[in-house]
């Protein structure tokens, strides 16, 4: 009784498809055996509708709790849901290994499914981060029984966000080991950790060597911590199992991805959505003003992800419409738009001397700020895991360091719609040879806040960007894209600094292994705004 009036409550609050009638059953803790005979636990929800199609979840943060909640109301929606632990977490034999064993895992899985009295055949994945993983996983070898797809804040290839900008995205990682980690705890134990602030994950984020972080923050080394501290490079057959890009294009089941500006994973996953369109595939996409924790975005996720799965897993389903893309444009509401990026017109904003923006470049002498990574600038709001520390902030307090440069427009006149894919250049001089480049777009608002709209950073090592005979690297630093109104009156403006730790793992100068690294070399940067160097960010402006 309690569990059907926890499901009612939460589809009102949803506001989710209406539920079928009859009585949802369920069967916990079936042992299904791989391959290699390793147990994976698995949870069965069966709907009361006859001659259902399944919906299958496969993750590794349990199958209890709210995990319960969800198989219950995906099965009052008339399909059957099937929730497995991944190997190595509650209860499922074998050890986790970041998406090393999801391929073969999940093809079992379906496997097992055909061979059950109640599979009808018709197949559906369902869920967001790891749980788009499994889904990118298995999808090209599940065959035409795969219906549809609900991919929520997730990528086919987790190697990209990993190392975005090719450093290391510090805070990510090992706020997810120590989640991971803390899963077994008892409730209070965790609600009071978390209540403290989580002071040892906060060591071990500002811990060198990072080869040591893990045990400060968890108490133990974790073991794939330490791999992606090795595996550092973008062909390094580690991640050949790991990473399941190249098998998009074989992907025919009609795809919904859901995700939010400050997403850690939105840049990967606008790449999987070209994958696709490029592929011939029409999938549809929602970006909202979400982080990856955000309450939005489960909202949405599960209004839009259930009601797209009920009308691809119907009896007989109309032809998928063409996909569309809804965006969420910041103080300007919803905008639908034929499909990413939005048609616009390409503009920029170059730096000049003493903190100016604008739209052409003035003569003047360069600025410089001097970094020290024992000293690293601080990251503030933007995407991080935790979503208590990401999405937009005020930014006034890092801007006032004296590591960090910044450049700022004059008032806006009308408002100014930047909707696309966004970029910089940065020609930066100076020492040491080793360096990262962070670049933020923030809004400054009449009362002088400066809340962040968007940012990239890039780790530079000789030879990878060109440099001119006069010493300046010129540095092209991809940021995250954006769909944001700039009202009248407020002005846009740009920072330049030499890192965002810990969003970041800082730079120590040295050129040293990322894992070992404890020497730092700090250094005086110069960054160059004239016209034979012009500074910039580029983006999209909206024309409708």
């Amino acid at each position: 009784m309690l569990a059907q009036v926890a499901t009612f409550a939460a589809a009102r609050a949803l506001r989710l498809p209406p539920s079928v009638s009859g009585k949802v059953s369920y069967r916990r803790h079936q042992r299904m055996r791989a391959r290699d005979g390793v147990v994976l636990m698995t949870d069965h929800y069966a709907t009361p509708k006859p001659d259902a199609g399944t919906v299958l979840i496969r993750t590794p943060y349990g199958r209890g709790g709210p995990v319960t909640l969800l198989g219950r109301i995906i099965a009052e929606r008339g399909l059957h849901a099937v929730i497995q632990s991944c190997r190595g977490t509650y209860g499922s034999g074998g050890r986790f290994e970041p998406m090393l064993h999801e391929r073969e895992d999940g093809i079992d899985t379906i496997d097992w499914l055909r061979r059950q009295p109640w599979y009808n055949g018709r197949l559906a994945m369902f869920g967001s981060s790891y749980q788009g993983f499994t889904q990118w996983a298995v999808a090209p070898y599940a065959g035409d029984e795969l219906r549809a797809m609900v991919l929520v804040c997730t990528t086919s290839s987790a190697r990209d966000s990993t190392y975005a900008g090719e450093a290391f995205s510090l805070d990510t990682v090992l706020t997810w080991a120590e989640l991971l980690a803390a899963e077994g705890q008892p409730f209070l134990t965790r609600q009071a950790e978390l209540k403290r602030g989580q002071p040892k994950l906060v060591r071990g984020l500002a811990t060198l060597p990072l080869e040591t972080a893990d045990t400060v923050a968890v108490g133990t080394a974790v073991p794939f911590f330490q791999e992606w501290l090795r595996e550092v490079e973008p062909d390094a057959a580690y991640w050949a199992d790991r990473v399941f890009d190249t098998s998009i294009p074989d992907v025919r089941a009609p795809v919904t991805m859901i995700t939010g500006w400050h997403d850690i994973f939105l840049t990967a996953q606008l790449r999987d959505y070209a994958a696709l369109k490029k592929a011939g595939a029409s999938p549809s996409l929602t970006i909202g003003p979400w982080t990856h924790g955000s309450p939005g975005l489960l909202g949405a996720w599960m209004r839009d992800g259930l009601a797209f799965l009920c009308e691809r897993m119907a009896d007989d389903p109309a032809p998928p419409p063409p996909g569309g893309v809804r965006l969420h444009v910041a103080n300007a509401g919803w905008r639908d738009v034929p499909s990413w990026p939005p048609p616009g017109r390409p503009a920029e904003v170059l730096l000049r001397p003493e903190g100016g923006l604008g739209a052409e470049p003035r003569p003047g002498e360069p600025s410089s700020f001097f970094y020290d990574p024992a000293d690293p600038t601080p990251s503030v709001g933007g995407a991080v895991l935790a979503a208590n520390k990401a999405g937009r902030v005020d930014n006034r307090a890092v801007e006032a360091r004296d590591d960090v440069l910044v450049f700022t427009g004059a008032p806006l006149e009308s408002p100014v719609d930047i909707v696309g894919e966004v970029a910089a250049t940065i020609y930066v001089g100076g020492e040491p040879e080793h360096f990262d480049i962070f670049v933020r777009l923030c809004d400054v608002d009449p009362r002088g806040r400066s809340w962040n709209v968007c940012d990239g950073l890039v780790r530079v090592v000789p030879g990878r960007f060109p440099t001119d005979g006069g010493g300046a690297t010129r540095v092209e630093v991809p940021m995250y894209p954006t769909a944001y109104r700039f009202r009248a009156g407020h002005r846009l403006r740009v920072q330049v600094s030499g890192g965002a730790h810990p969003r970041w793992a800082r730079n120590p100068g040295t050129g040293e292994p990322l894992g070992s690294a404890v020497a730092m070399r700090a250094g005086r940067r110069w960054v160059f705004h004239d016209e034979t160097r012009p500074s910039a960010v580029r983006f999209t402006v909206a024309t409708d």
